[in-house]
């Protein structure tokens, strides 16, 4: 499985050792990102300004205050933001959550620095999957997901036919004929369930 984690990764493996600053959850681990000289970024004024680049992995702990020490820090020296999960929102038990793609975008807005983004629906995802699977042939080729805008958008863009989850995900239990038509996303299929 390629997942925007891992695409992220791979595309980190080319960049000069820097200091990293992560935004993500320190009790998930840090499996695959042990090479790098990364902080968890919590409170302290000083772990934003020392770190030489970001990477924005996981909001589950991220803060408004967290996002405001990250913002006024950019703004006092621009530094590249990786993006390893360009989701806005994902479905939850209990709601939608807000996802780094959602944070990075705020940054670009506040401090005008361009956050690079590593997964769907963003091209070098379909670019790294393509390599590892060979030679494929796009036209008999799905892409299968729950989002419109990262899963249909990132297979068509990529070349790829694509079929949208109906009844879980995103759209559980509610009508996607809106969405489509509000977006003018077409998938090419629709699938009740995976």
């Amino acid at each position: 499985m390629i997942t925007s984690r891992k695409t992220l990764i791979h595309a980190l493996h080319k960049e000069p050792p820097r200091k990293w600053g992560l935004m993500a959850d320190e009790s998930l681990g840090r499996e695959d990102i042990e090479d790098f000289d990364m902080t968890y970024l919590a409170d302290d004024v000083a772990q934003y300004d020392a770190a030489e680049a970001f990477v924005l992995l996981g909001a589950g702990v991220w803060t408004e205050a967290r996002q405001t020490l990250l913002e006024t820090s950019l703004k006092r020296a621009p530094r590249p933001v990786f993006v390893g999960n360009p989701d806005i929102v994902a479905p939850r038990e209990t709601g939608f959550s807000t996802e780094p793609g959602a944070f990075a975008h705020r940054l670009a807005n506040a401090t005008g620095v361009e956050p690079q983004f590593f997964g769907k629906p963003f091209g070098n995802i379909f670019e790294m999957t393509f390599a590892h699977l060979g030679d494929i042939d796009p036209a008999r080729t799905v892409m299968v997901g729950d989002s419109l805008h990262t899963d249909i958008l990132g297979g068509q863009a990529a070349g790829l036919k694509t079929a949208l989850i109906t009844n879980y995900g995103f759209f559980a239990d509610h009508d996607v004929s809106g969405p489509i038509s509000a977006s003018g996303i077409e998938p090419d299929f629709l699938l009740a369930r995976p």
